[in-house]
């Protein structure tokens, strides 16, 4: 099959969406697969390209909150588009914005059939300016896309039954498929680096991009009611707009005296975040807004014990094995006490950690491929004269 993949940015760092959407490339081709990617440029210029080259799309309004979330925009010349149309058998969306808009309605008008991965909801969009609770705007926003970008897809991937759950509830019609983004998996887990294995500081972390809807101010507000405190070594791995934020809220509690050990912002690649793991105590997942969150499965892979917010828009809480480590989003309270009670029990902590590092694998990349390529041909299928080729 020749498929198609249009996102704004493919090659942006430190950005979920773009990672999941280069690792299902990247499986697809070692499938066999032909796919080629209508994208905005790679900045970096050493580095590999899209196929089908965009010019980045500035908002000035707004740029400066873009970039910060780790994001951009890609013009949508008409002319790369049919010519990126002609070559595919299958068109696969990653987001719902201008570019997509204009790609599925020049697919539609060529007969080209288009699938979509639902990767964000519209409150992680609004999370940023402090709109994310305003639910009829959210609702608003929710059939816009719909509308104009979802409905022209014949089938939707949809990474967890949170997200198959909402679609359906608001009336999509395009076939729902409970399809995980999915981790590469590449051997058995290595065995959980304990060190000297010491009581008196416990490594603590909280991996992923530093904003509004991912939470982490609920971990800092934790630790004022945890009896660990002055023995937490809180370590952020990742960067964002809330970054001087949470920055200043961590100093406080160290100048205050709650924390006796400074809390570290760090910004990792994907092996700099399995080293942290292997020598992390507990993973905190706070998130408020989360599609999947495959973060979380990374740092699990290294046998780390989490504690995950579950709400009605957070779906990582699947990824816990029992209540344990599980609390209700924002509420720090509950989230200290599920601190306290796996710090208090070193034994069990380590049982587990082989556990969590074994469930893993259920969420293997190439499970999820199998089902993608069939979703792709399904659509194929859907179309008069069309096949896969």
């Amino acid at each position: 099959m020749n498929i198609l993949f249009v996102v704004n940015g493919f090659y942006l760092k430190g950005n979920g969406l773009s990672a999941s959407a280069r690792r299902t490339v990247q499986k697809l081709k070692e499938a066999g697969e032909n796919v080629r990617v209508l994208s905005a440029p790679n900045t970096d210029p050493d580095g590999p390209q899209p196929d089908y080259p965009l010019k980045e799309k500035h908002y000035p309004i707004i740029d400066g909150l873009v970039t910060s979330s780790g994001y951009t925009f890609a013009t949508r010349p008409l002319k790369v588009i049919r010519e990126a149309l002609r070559w595919a058998d299958v068109v696969h969306i990653e987001e719902p914005f201008n570019l997509q808009r204009r790609t599925v309605l020049v697919a539609k008008a060529m007969g080209v059939p288009c699938v979509a991965t639902y990767h964000l909801h519209p409150e992680n969009l609004l999370s940023a300016v402090r709109m994310g609770r305003w639910r009829l705007l959210n609702d608003i926003i929710l059939w816009f896309w719909r509308f104009t970008v979802f409905d022209f897809c014949k089938d939707i991937q949809c990474p967890t039954k949170n997200v198959s759950d909402r679609l359906a509830r608001n009336g999509f019609r395009s076939r729902l498929h409970l399809i995980s983004n999915g981790l590469i998996i590449d051997g058995d887990s290595p065995e959980k680096d304990h060190g000297a294995d010491s009581d008196e500081v416990f490594n603590v972390i909280c991996v992923g991009r530093l904003a509004v809807e991912k939470g982490q101010d609920t971990l800092l507000r934790a630790m004022r009611c945890s009896r660990y405190a002055d023995r937490i070594q809180l370590t952020f791995a990742g960067q964002g707009p809330q970054a001087d934020s949470y920055k200043r809220k961590a100093e406080e509690l160290y100048k205050s005296g709650v924390l006796r050990h400074e809390p570290k912002f760090v910004f990792l690649d994907q092996n700099g975040i399995r080293e942290l793991a292997r020598k992390a105590d507990l993973y905190i997942h706070c998130a408020t807004i989360e599609v999947e969150g495959l973060s979380c499965l990374e740092v699990l892979r290294e046998g780390v014990v989490p504690v995950i917010a579950d709400g009605p828009l957070s779906a990582t809480a699947q990824f816990a094995l029992d209540d344990r480590s599980v609390f209700p989003v924002r509420d720090y309270k509950s989230l200290a006490m599920k601190i306290d009670r796996w710090l208090d029990d070193k034994e069990e902590r380590h049982k587990c950690e082989k556990l969590y590092a074994s469930s893993v694998y259920r969420y293997d990349i190439s499970r999820s491929i199998d089902d993608i390529r069939q979703m792709y041909k399904d659509a194929i299928a859907s179309m008069p004269g069309r096949s896969a080729s």
